[in-house]
């Protein structure tokens, strides 16, 4: 019996993926706090994971087994945030306060899947060796 790896960690994997590229996203925030004119974005990690799920389920119909499967990125995940404070006259939006602890819970839960798909691959590794050490 064959183990297809989409289907036993495809959606915890593209979620590390989007988690990821938020840090990143977050972090620039970050490093543009004090620029003039910045706008602070972050990613509609809900869109994204469905623009991932409907990526993945269109990739299995191939024409050909042997054809490599094609994949679709959607860029209207990225979205300006809406400041919650007042501009203060540069046109910057960053929040400081907001980003660390938006760093920090994406953060966490990026941790937390990764304890996930470590807890998947250890139980995969127990099923192939058949239990034994």
């Amino acid at each position: 019996m064959a183990i297809n790896l989409d289907k036993l960690m495809g959606f915890h994997h593209q979620a590390l993926q989007v988690r990821t590229q938020r840090m990143e996203i977050i972090a620039g925030n970050l490093a543009n706090a004090n620029t003039p004119g910045y706008k602070a974005r972050d990613i509609d990690f809900k869109q994204a994971m469905k623009s991932a799920q409907y990526s993945q389920n269109h990739n299995l119909k191939r024409t050909h087994d042997n054809h490599i499967k094609g994949s679709m990125q959607g860029s209207g995940e990225l979205k300006f945030r809406v400041p919650d404070q007042p501009d203060t006259g540069d046109g910057n939006t960053v929040d400081v306060q907001i980003e660390r602890n938006t760093f920090l819970d994406n953060g966490l839960r990026y941790q937390a899947g990764m304890e996930f798909l470590n807890g998947k691959i250890s139980g995969m590794k127990k099923a192939i060796k058949g239990g034994q050490q």
